[in-house]
């Protein structure tokens, strides 16, 4: 199927196109809510497999919402073990606490298609205000015929904030595991209405 971006439903916004107003599913088949921790000397990675967002674009732009949530027990870096570990009371205690999730308090206008995003983030029942750094990638028709809508995302939090102590300490001095996890959310998200 071929389409012009003349039929999208867009407008022009401080000079970035964005989405006219209406609401959005993520697509988590082509999006991605991953992370980064220190581990040692080096850095291990990670992601949520199985998470929901909707992103609501108001007709002011500033007055749009987001929320989100991510099964705690979908992660995944690539150990089993350590992914095991992972779901237990050291860390995210997954079967007491089955979800993290985000919802969006305000919208600021950074600059050209960059903005900041602040919401409570919840993880293991502690709520925490955060901000995400977003970059809005733009607007397109998929090959089947829907609006698409594209983002990247990343903020840095403390684990310790959120009631994820464990550690171990080295007997070369320092510990296991950074306090600093990076998120990193690539993501694209289809017109509903």
């Amino acid at each position: 199927m071929t389409s012009s971006t003349a039929d999208l439903a867009t407008r022009s916004w401080n000079g970035a196109t964005i989405p006219a107003p209406g609401t959005f599913t993520l697509d988590v088949a082509h999006s991605r809510v991953g992370f980064v921790v220190r581990h040692l000397m080096s850095r291990v990675r990670g992601a949520f497999k199985d998470f929901a967002g909707e992103i609501n674009v108001a007709e002011n732009p500033l007055e749009s919402r987001v929320t989100a949530t991510i099964q705690a027990a979908s992660i995944d870096t690539g150990s089993p073990d350590r992914d095991n570990h992972l779901r237990t009371g050291d860390f995210f205690e997954a079967e007491k606490y089955p979800t993290l999730s985000f919802r969006s308090t305000r919208l600021v206008d950074a600059s050209d298609d960059m903005f900041t995003l602040v919401g409570d983030l919840t993880i293991k029942g502690v709520t925490r205000e955060v901000e995400l750094v977003v970059e809005f990638g733009g607007v397109a028709r998929n090959p089947w015929g829907a609006e698409v809508t594209a983002f990247t995302a990343t903020t840095e939090i403390d684990r310790e904030d959120f009631g994820i102590t464990w550690n171990q300490a080295l007997e070369t001095g320092g510990v296991l595991v950074g306090r600093k996890v990076k998120i990193e959310i690539d993501a694209e998200a289809v017109r509903q209405a």
